[in-house]
């Protein structure tokens, strides 16, 4: 896997000693395995406890990692979330926060937590069905970083407005062809 550094949106404070990164890579059975890694004093970061695998909605309001996947040319995209407790979303959508609410995802990504020293490991695998039935896929891969005090920031490979914006489909860089 190749990581890529994730750039802070300048519009937030960067918590103070993080550094974000994140990779995607195809498994065997054409899902998604993503690998996000912060660096640096993560004890100044709240994280969630753990909890039970499943559905969540509302997670990307506190510390989360997410990807944005969509087929290469096309308005259409699915979001996921993944929270250090090891809940998840899954949504999709039409086109720019145009959530499509009927979608039920009839598998779901399996979230991992690693942590050692000044290293903070997350790893989502999201299963084949889940994805877009297309060979090239642009990725879009994100996190929100919510410190103790209660700040945030907001990491991207891209950020393409003044303000925080993750569902920006110019944002979604990350090129993915299945093998």
């Amino acid at each position: 896997m190749t990581f890529h550094s994730l750039l802070h949106h300048a519009a937030n404070n960067m918590p103070s000693g993080i550094s974000v990164a994140a990779a995607a890579a195809w498994t065997a059975d054409h899902g998604l395995r993503l690998e996000y890694r912060l660096h640096g004093a993560i004890d100044t970061l709240r994280l969630p406890p753990p909890e039970a695998p499943q559905a969540a909605d509302g997670l990307w309001q506190h510390t989360c990692c997410e990807a944005f996947v969509a087929v290469a040319g096309e308005p259409a995209y699915r979001e996921f979330n993944f929270s250090p407790s090891s809940r998840w979303a899954a949504y999709r959508f039409a086109a720019y926060r145009q959530r499509d609410l009927a979608w039920r995802p009839a598998a779901h990504p399996v979230v991992a937590l690693h942590a050692a020293g000044d290293c903070l490991r997350l790893l989502a695998d999201i299963p084949a069905s889940l994805l877009p039935a297309a060979t090239g896929l642009e990725l879009g891969l994100t996190v929100v970083v919510e410190t103790l005090a209660g700040d945030k920031s907001y990491w991207a490979l891209r950020h393409c407005a003044e303000q925080p914006d993750f569902h920006l489909r110019d944002s979604f860089t990350l090129h993915l062809n299945r093998p």
